[in-house]
């Protein structure tokens, strides 16, 4: 058994603007052998976050842990791994900027309402489409599955489809399918009302999409990391968020498979009722080569069994979840009160290498999860990224690798990953601008101010398939970098305009389905300055050169 000090994950959730369509619960995040009585959640710190697009992020204290019972690590699964099939956002902590969330129950007005709708940009090859052509208006991601079909991640709005040559996109809903919360022990749905929103989307086969949830926001105990822990769990909170395989059909309607992301009763020995912490699902990556779903959550990571069929009676044992959780390369630390915490969060960046193996980076360390290094064996990687300190990279250096204090810690508060077709690495970070890594994980290069870039505030990072070049977007209105070779192009105001180039870029992927490469953008939208309305975003499609 992999063990360590006690933690608790963290994100502070943000409520901006309701709508009618968005129900309420609570939510749940995970935690590595933590136990059921752990004190007030310390996690809810000022991490950058996908869901702020206000000021550039105060980096203060990182997600912090609090230490006590061990950290539990690997399930008690046997002989790990055994052949068995596998059967199966942080906050920038600057003002709310108004995005359209989801509230409590008495929801109130359809965001569409209340939102600015701009012009779309014309510029020379790209094509955009927005909430004119039935697009949500909060855009938080963007990908194609290999047929063609391009699946946007609308919040609260839900998911949205724009079939190969439409003009318009289709909504869906939790009344089409979607199940942004788990089953009870019976497979019954938890009681309680249902929170919807959509923060994550990878593409797989044609037809298929997979869907990452934001739990039920809520602060201490009522977190959706915190709840199942706390004095009062309440299953439609814990319950909350996780991942849906989403299939089309030729008649438009949908089939759902949900990922319950959590570890059932006696499957992990230090904590027999079960685990119950990863919710907020930030990222996603298909990797058809290992048949993989990768989930980056707000405490760690996870893997899905890309051909799971669903069990929802399975009760999160690991012969029928179609789950494995979770990992983390957490360092020990103090907080600002000299309390010895555990830092792990906000695992936005993931990247799978061609030989099976996944970076993941969060908001403190990166790590190659060594998964096809290991021929597909969870247990031995997971003690790769654990327990090995030279696989917890540290790529923005703290003063000290170890027990640091808040002023001597430099957060990496990575938000987008990518492998290169040379095999290197690149991270953006929301507070730091572009990393280069090795195979190996050690530091190529820096690019941050100065350095040509739009900004070094960087929220999302994607790699062109055409030429290698590495795309990066900006958080806070500076556009588009594109690295080619040793030049920087920008794609800035003066491209699409104030309206859209104050827009957060919050997803960037590639699409090759038909042949060729579009590049996909997902710009997420932004609060007017003079007007403080919300002004909706859209997606680019990149055909040029």
């Amino acid at each position: 058994m992999v063990s360590g000090p006690r933690c608790v994950g963290s994100k502070r959730m943000r409520r901006g603007w309701r709508w009618a369509g968005a129900l309420v619960v609570a939510s749940a995040m995970w935690t590595v052998g933590c136990d059921s009585n752990k004190s007030e959640d310390e996690s809810q710190q000022d991490n950058p976050s996908i869901d702020d697009p206000g000021t550039p992020p105060d980096t203060g204290t990182p997600d912090a842990e609090t230490p006590g019972t061990p950290d539990a690590g690997e399930p008690d699964a046997g002989s790990p791994d055994s052949g068995v099939p596998d059967a199966g956002e942080p906050d920038a902590g600057g003002p709310d900027a108004g995005i359209p969330d989801a509230g409590p129950p008495d929801a109130g007005p359809d965001p569409r309402a209340e939102a600015e709708i701009p012009p779309l940009p014309s510029v020379p090859g790209w094509r955009f489409l927005g909430a004119d052509q039935g697009g949500p208006v909060t855009v938080y991601g963007v990908t194609a599955d290999q047929g063609g079909n391009i699946w946007v991640a609308g919040g609260v709005e839900g998911l949205f489809l724009l079939k190969p040559g439409a003009e318009r996109f289709v909504r869906y809903g939790m009344e089409d399918g979607l199940r942004p919360y788990g089953f009870m022990p019976d497979g019954s749905t938890p009681p309680g009302p249902k929170y919807l929103k959509v923060i994550s989307v990878a593409g797989g086969k044609s037809g298929t999409v997979y869907v990452g949830y934001e739990g039920m926001p809520g602060k201490g105990s009522d977190h959706c990391e915190n709840n199942w822990d706390g004095p009062s769990p309440d299953p439609s909170r814990y319950k909350s968020g996780d991942a849906d395989k989403v299939s089309l059909h030729a008649n438009g309607t949908l089939s759902v498979v949900h990922y319950d992301i959590f570890s059932g009763p006696h499957v992990v020995s230090a904590e027999p009722r079960g685990r119950e912490k990863l919710c907020n699902i930030l990222r996603i990556a298909y990797d058809k080569n290992t048949a993989s779903v990768w989930f980056g959550g707000n405490h760690g990571f996870a893997r899905g069994n890309a051909e799971f069929k669903g069990a929802p009676m399975c009760n999160g044992q690991l012969n029928c979840s179609g789950v494995f959780e979770h990992v983390h390369p957490s360092i020990n630390a103090y907080d600002a009160s000299g309390n010895m915490v555990l830092l792990t969060d906000a695992y936005y960046g993931v990247a799978p290498a061609p030989n099976g193996d996944v970076w993941f980076g969060g908001s403190d360390r990166t790590t190659r999860f060594l998964y096809g290094t290991n021929s597909g064996n969870f247990w031995h990687a997971q003690t790769g990224s654990e327990n090995d300190p030279a696989n917890k990279r540290d790529l923005w250096p703290d003063a000290k690798p170890e027990y640091s204090r808040p002023n001597e810690r430099v957060q990496d508060n990575i938000s987008g990953a990518v492998v290169a077709r040379d095999g290197s690495v690149w991270m953006s970070s929301f507070s730091n601008g572009l990393v280069q890594l090795d195979s190996g994980g050690g530091v190529l290069r820096r690019l941050g101010a100065g350095s040509g870039l739009v900004d070094k505030y960087l929220s999302s990072v994607g790699l062109d398939p055409s030429d290698g070049s590495i795309w990066t977007g900006a958080s806070w209105g500076g556009g588009l970098s594109r690295v080619k070779g040793g030049s920087i192009i920008n794609y800035g105001l003066d491209l699409f305009g104030a309206k859209y180039g104050m827009a957060r870029i919050s997803d960037i992927q590639s699409d090759t389905s038909g042949g060729g490469r579009r590049m996909l953008v997902a710009f997420m939208g932004h609060t007017d300055s003079v007007t403080k309305k919300w002004v909706a975003g859209g997606i680019g499609i990149y055909q040029g050169n």
